[in-house]
């Protein structure tokens, strides 16, 4: 049985305890709860604040990245001062200053399906913040394996998407995503970008519905899609209704434990993008940094081709080397201004999309492509530091 609030409890929570759907015994509730939060990112920084504020006993913190520079616009959980730190230690560090009354478990390495299940044993609810297609597919397996609900969010660019999965008689993800996309078709968010403040939002909805999920007041999100346009400010629902013949949570489900996630989502080295012939990314020609430098400069005739988006080829690019820019969306209605009689070198930002491409002009007859091993990343890494790592 939960333990009375002290005294300093009693004053901290006093505008929720004057709330005649929350109160003291709805307080113990948030305190004698557990929330695993997968990621300490732009989605779990606004997350992992507002459960910790609100008085969440325990919050679970799964995340193996470090502070980089460029997460500051948005991840609000990490300072100035924390780049190169672990997200974890400067999560829990964050989150025990907003509230030392919160207890903080840190998780400091990548989520997978040797852990999953374990780890998610232990709490009660679950925020997925993660960014990628193969950890929401874990986190969604392993939540219904488990029996815990998911606060699910998604942020790209200026929209943002939040429900409720795993819930019972409710519909998981794999109802609203049967199967992932293509590998490399939806850009991340580091290669499309996102406005700052939009995790903001959407992270404070996930708070929200954890709250509501374990006070049991409300109308929650279960069975239903919020869908978020910044720039329009205008919030959309669609109703999404439980799928009797999901693998995951239908009638007869099929999937009884956790798989192979990069390859399931075509993302391992040797996984074919479908069965209609795509080149292998594995079997596309790849050019160093360092030798395409040396070609360069005793003046080899190569076409640079950028397929970054607009914004990322403003940021810093290789135009002085003769590259040109086709956004990559824009190469199948673009690809007659490159020569097909030239040898033509590919690049994006760390090699993926630019590999995708590169397999495309192969497959119009292309035959002399390369694509950029390591992307821009890789050119700022070992030929120029004046393009800035994004």
């Amino acid at each position: 049985m939960t333990a009375t609030l002290t005294p300093p409890e009693l004053q901290r929570y006093a505008r929720h305890l004057i709330l005649p759907e929350v109160g003291i015994a709805g307080q113990e509730r948030l305190r004698g709860a557990s929330v695993l939060l997968i990621g300490a990112g732009g989605l779990g920084s606004p997350a992992a604040l507002y459960l910790a504020a609100a008085g969440i006993g325990r919050i679970g913190i799964v995340d193996d990245d470090v502070v980089d520079a460029t997460n500051l616009q948005r991840q609000i959980l990490h300072a100035t001062g924390d780049v190169g730190r672990r997200k974890a230690d400067s999560a829990r560090e964050r989150v025990t200053a907003a509230n030392p009354h919160v207890e903080v478990e840190l998780h400091p390495f990548r989520l997978d399906s040797s852990n999953a299940l374990e780890i998610f044993s232990r709490y009660d609810l679950v925020v997925d913040g993660s960014d990628n297609f193969p950890t929401r597919y874990l986190v969604n397996d392993a939540a219904v394996l488990t029996g815990r609900t998911v606060v699910y969010g998604s942020i790209q660019r200026f929209e943002g998407q939040c429900s409720v999965f795993g819930a019972p008689g409710g519909p998981c993800y794999r109802c609203l995503f049967a199967d992932p996309p293509p590998a490399g078709l939806v850009p991340s968010c580091a290669e499309a970008g996102v406005l700052g403040v939009l995790p903001g939002i959407i992270g404070t909805l996930q708070a929200l519905e954890v709250i509501k999920q374990i006070l049991g007041i409300g109308e929650s999100l279960v069975g239903r899609l919020l869908l978020f346009d910044a720039l329009a400010l205008r919030f959309r629902e669609i109703q999404l209704p439980r799928d009797p013949a999901c693998p995951a949570c239908g009638d007869e489900p099929t999937i009884d434990a956790l798989i192979d996630y990069q390859d399931f989502c075509g993302l391992s080295g040797s996984q074919e993008n479908d069965d209609s012939g795509d080149t292998m990314q594995d079997e596309i020609p790849e050019i160093s940094v360092l030798d395409l430098k040396e070609r360069l400069d005793r003046g080899d005739s190569i076409t640079l081709v950028d397929v970054r988006e607009p914004g990322e080829w403003e940021m810093g690019n290789l135009a002085d080397h003769g590259a040109v820019h086709i956004p990559m969306g824009e190469v199948p209605d673009r690809a007659d201004e490159i020569d097909p009689e030239s040898e033509v070198v590919v690049y994006c930002r760390s090699g993926a999309r630019s590999a995708q491409v590169a397999g495309f002009l192969l497959e119009r007859g292309y035959e002399r492509v390369h694509n950029m091993e390591g992307g821009i990343l890789a050119w700022s890494d070992e030929i120029d530091s004046s393009i800035p790592k994004y």
